[in-house]
């Protein structure tokens, strides 16, 4: 049995169902319960895989089993359990967290969390450009134009551009077509990784060209931080920026892994 301060740690806080990135964030380093169990592994029945502590289920905080369909999960869940240390710090198990936030939180709001990752693209990083320094300007042409192509040819979705910070209307069938793309996704987690990717890049195109294939996390991760890169190419480097990217990268890392295998 898992104890009672783990289990209140990996829950969803109320309110806080819709917001994933939230739940991976949040500060637990108090009172960190200590790791009780010895082995973390695996049992396979009816082809779903049972993640087992000790020889025990492990289950959600709302008591809904830590079992996958996809082997690749299921395996990178049980390293993430197995490489505890000695006190269980939930910030250090992003795959964990968005899986507990999809199963008890994100499944019983899948049209809420489609309309607040739709949101996203009224207001896309990526359609918004700078005019000066005029290297940067081409540089963002350079890389985003792309996906900017992508969505009109892959989702229907033609976006405006904006340079500057003055707010641009999208077409109503530009969201709207966005909207329609998301909401074909059955998959609480993939629903839920999919938010914590839009909301750590800023851009649902982004969060959907790695979804789809087109774009490699990495990628991803460096388009949406074209415009701090350049800035500390400049200025030099910001190590205590780098330091909050590098945790954030960790949960964009749990959640594209979820979105390209989970079902």
């Amino acid at each position: 049995m898992m104890s009672d301060d783990l289990f209140e740690n990996l829950a969803p806080k109320p309110g806080e169902a819709l917001d994933p990135v939230e739940l991976a964030r949040r500060d637990l380093k108090k009172n960190l319960p200590r790791r009780f169990w010895k082995e973390a592994s695996l049992k396979a029945r009816d082809g779903v895989h049972h993640l087992e502590l000790d020889g025990r289920p492990a289950f959600t905080p709302a008591r809904k089993p830590l079992a996958f369909a996809d082997a690749g999960l299921a395996e990178a869940i049980r390293a993430e359990w197995d490489g505890v240390g000695e006190f269980v710090d939930p910030t250090q198990m992003p795959l964990t967290r968005l899986v507990n936030s999809a199963l008890d939180g994100v499944a019983n709001e899948m049209e809420a969390v489609t309309d607040e990752i739709a949101k996203y693209a009224g207001s896309d990083l990526l359609c918004y450009r700078t005019g000066d320094p005029a290297r940067l300007a081409a540089l963002q042409t350079a890389e985003w134009d792309p996906l900017i192509d992508w969505a009109r040819e892959a989702l229907g979705a033609r976006f405006n551009l904006a340079e500057g910070v003055m707010f641009v209307d999208q077409p109503d069938g530009t969201v709207a077509a966005v909207r329609n793309h998301i909401a074909r996704e059955t998959s609480p987690l993939k629903l839920a990784a999919l938010h914590v990717m839009t909301t750590l890049t800023g851009s649902v195109l982004l969060a959907l060209a790695v979804q789809s294939g087109r774009l490699a996390p990495e990628e991803a991760w460096a388009l949406a931080h074209l415009d701090e890169d350049y800035q500390m190419e400049v200025w030099g480097q910001d190590e205590e920026a780098l330091a909050r990217r590098a945790q954030r990268w960790r949960e964009m890392e749990a959640a594209a892994l979820i979105a390209r295998i989970a079902e």
